[in-house]
């Protein structure tokens, strides 16, 4: 598949895979301006960008540009921050994040209020529920970080995640709202980061809405949008992924979190946060179509097999090309309007509901053809012990008049069908 410069015209040149390079500066870790993670080198489940002597000089003009446009905000609208953002190698590093991502997304600082106490949130009705869950997130926090540092902060994600479902209780908390939500604490502390989560929680264009809702049946749906991109961009692997009948659940982390929860790289998750806050709400569906595409040729080697497939997507390469994958991305986007999409994956969910009733009345079928078998046994086992309870009853009843009599009609019997027994002689 070709993929075209969406910068062209803007004259950008920068040419970075996903390799944010850190801040010159080191900073000391600050639960309200979170170090940058890119500068910490400990070992840990997620791996860190290192720290190199030498960086590229077109990512050296795109941070002396990003510089001149925060050292004077006033002159810059939202267009140009868009741009820095989307850009190739986007805002770099988090201590840029930190003062743009709420600007993307409207975010005032007369909005970043002092956050309440744990304390004051934990009558929440959601409360146990969003503290499993954060204590579950172990692999997103800096590695190293000592242990009174991590329970502070895991204390900050769960007064966060209960301040939005406490404003806005028409939401429903789901398990992998936390991945955004940390990734948000880590970049912009606990101020700025409650009403970013907000805007991107609750509204008529707010991306994670859909995922908050009852039942995740609004989910599946937009997930469902990918099938048809990747049909209309590659009809083999297209036919691969419904011959097996894969169908979308790999991706379903992936756009629940933002790639958040399955990514190891956090330079990649925060990458892809810098394009998702100034992309339409159905972007990361298109990302998620653009790495099947990627890994078409791995699909197509792959047996044809539901199992396998599944297996072979939801893990996702520490080594994808993500400058290059969203590229093509919006590629796709541009060239499949998500409204032109609308009647093929209306025809979609009717074959799949079409599937679903035919394997629900095969179901019914088999479990009422199990039932008249196991009512056959049950009468068959009660006829038997009819049998066996007359054997035990006779003795017990029988007097020796009535066996004598019984023997005399048998022998009379007998001797009507066979005379010739007796009278032959």
């Amino acid at each position: 598949m070709e993929h075209n410069n969406l910068d062209a015209a803007s004259g950008d040149k920068f040419n970075l895979n996903g390799n944010c390079s850190p801040s010159p500066e080191k900073q000391s870790f600050d639960l309200n301006h979170t170090k940058n993670i890119d500068d910490i080198s400990t070992p840990s489940e997620l791996k860190f960008d290192e720290d190199f002597d030498f960086e590229d000089p077109q990512i050296s003009e795109k941070r002396k540009e990003i510089e001149r446009c925060l050292h004077s905000p006033d002159t810059v609208n939202l267009d140009q921050w868009q741009h820095l953002a989307r850009s190739k190698g986007g805002l770099i590093s988090d201590d840029y994040r930190k003062v743009i991502w709420p600007l993307l997304v409207g975010v005032t600082k007369d909005e970043m209020t002092e956050p309440p106490s744990l304390d004051d949130l934990s009558t929440h009705g959601e409360y146990n529920q969003v503290v499993l869950d954060v204590n579950r997130s172990l692999k997103r926090f800096p590695p190293g970080i000592p242990y009174e540092q991590r329970v502070a902060l895991q204390d900050q994600l769960t007064v966060l995640i209960l301040r939005v479902i406490i404003k806005h209780p028409n939401l429903k908390y789901y398990q992998g709202y936390h991945d955004v939500a940390i990734t948000l604490l880590l970049v912009c502390g606990d101020r700025a980061s409650f009403p970013l989560l907000c805007r991107l929680s609750c509204g008529a264009a707010a991306p994670l809405q859909p995922f908050m809702q009852t039942t995740m049946a609004p989910t599946q749906h937009l997930l469902n949008y990918m099938l048809p991109v990747i049909r209309r961009a590659d009809p083999d692997v297209a036919d691969c992924l419904d011959k097996a009948q894969v169908g979308t659940m790999f991706a379903l982390p992936w756009y629940l979190t933002w790639f958040g929860h399955s990514l190891n790289r956090y330079s990649d998750v925060v990458r892809l946060y810098d394009y998702f806050l100034c992309s339409p709400p159905l972007f990361p569906v298109y990302v998620t179509a653009a790495i099947v595409l990627y890994r078409g040729g791995e699909v197509l080697r792959c047996d044809c097999d539901m199992a396998m497939l599944h297996c072979l997507l939801s893990r996702l390469p520490d080594d994808l090309p993500f400058e290059d994958i969203l590229v093509t991305a919006e590629k796709l986007y541009l060239e499949n309007d998500p409204e032109d999409l609308e009647p093929e994956v209306a025809a979609l969910e009717r074959r799949e509901a079409e599937i679903r009733h035919a394997d629900e009345e095969r179901m019914r079928r088999r479990r009422e053809a199990g039932a008249r078998a196991r009512a056959g046994r049950g009468r068959a086992a009660a006829g038997w012990r009819g049998v066996t309870s007359l054997a035990a009853w006779l003795p017990a009843v029988t007097s020796r008049r009535a066996l004598l009599a019984t023997a005399t009609v048998l022998l009379g019997v007998y001797v009507y069908y066979r005379p010739e027994l007796l009278f032959n002689r």
